[in-house]
């Protein structure tokens, strides 16, 4: 059973990067409106949200690097999460054209494992992410985004951005599923998309107003964006990295168990 499994999950992940190959402006979007959320934050608010971080800056930076250049260290983890967010419309999207084509309906008179239908847009989509955090990566390297860790921090900052991106995926298949077209597929993971600028992605969480400032410290991705920013700038984590893991735990659990009961509720079409 698991061999079948595993070859029905290589084939729809085939599927899935076929039609990112034939459309490699998705992966250039995906990644496009983070940049630009980048250089935005950088460039025109970076010298004066810079010089107020404080003690949010890594233990390396030196105080006079309180402007543009401590706020790209600062900033960078939050675009990345940004860059995984985004990236949810696009597998909504893509799982929902499934379904208004009737392709999902003619997979469940097949001999194929439920989960690798939904498996093989789950992997494509974080193979396409990681394509795209590539990009915001180098383009923050290129403006001047050094990490103070060592590699093996690194690796583990890769590993967290997998778990999130896994965990996205999962719950924008479920949304794209459980949409009855494309547009409103492209419009219900928009929350994701906002959820990152009420964290600790772009400033303290402690600088915002209370209840503003409760909900950024106990919503996801302010302690991923937190274990994120310890992981590459050696800034202290804390209880933030479990909780991290936790919720990406949670998140991929809900939208596996949502995606396969939607899955089950598709009539099954005819072959022929």
């Amino acid at each position: 059973m698991t061999a079948y499994l595993l070859i029905d999950s290589r084939t729809m992940l085939r599927r899935s990067l076929r039609r990112m190959r034939r459309y490699p402006s998705l992966t250039f979007f995906v990644a496009a409106m983070p940049v630009l959320f980048l250089l935005l934050f950088v460039y025109v608010f970076g010298g004066a949200l810079g010089a107020g971080l404080g003690g949010a800056l890594p233990p390396e930076a030196p105080s006079a690097d309180a402007g543009r250049d401590a706020y790209v260290a600062y900033v960078v983890p939050g675009v990345l999460l940004v860059t995984v967010a985004g990236a949810a419309q696009g597998t909504a999207i893509s799982v929902a054209m499934d379904m208004t084509s009737g392709i999902i309906a003619r997979f469940r008179t097949m001999s194929i494992a439920r989960a690798s239908v939904l498996g093989g847009h789950v992997l494509g989509a974080v193979i396409q992410t990681l394509l795209a955090a590539a990009i915001v990566t180098a383009v923050a390297v290129i403006i001047g985004f050094r990490p103070t860790t060592d590699p093996a921090a690194w690796l583990a900052a890769l590993g967290l951005l997998v778990l999130v991106a896994v965990a996205i995926s999962w719950l924008s298949v479920a949304l794209g599923m459980v949409s009855d077209s494309v547009e409103t597929a492209s419009n219900l993971p928009f929350f994701l998309v906002l959820l990152p600028f009420v964290s600790s992605a772009f400033v303290p969480a402690a600088s915002m107003p209370g209840p503003l400032a409760w909900f950024a410290e106990h919503q996801p991705f302010t302690p991923i964006i937190e274990t994120l920013r310890g992981l590459l700038l050696g800034t202290p984590i804390g209880d933030a990295g479990w909780i991290a893991i936790a919720w990406c735990a949670v998140i991929s659990a809900g939208g596996f168990l949502w995606s396969l009961r939607l899955y089950e509720k598709v009539p099954p079409r005819a072959v022929g």
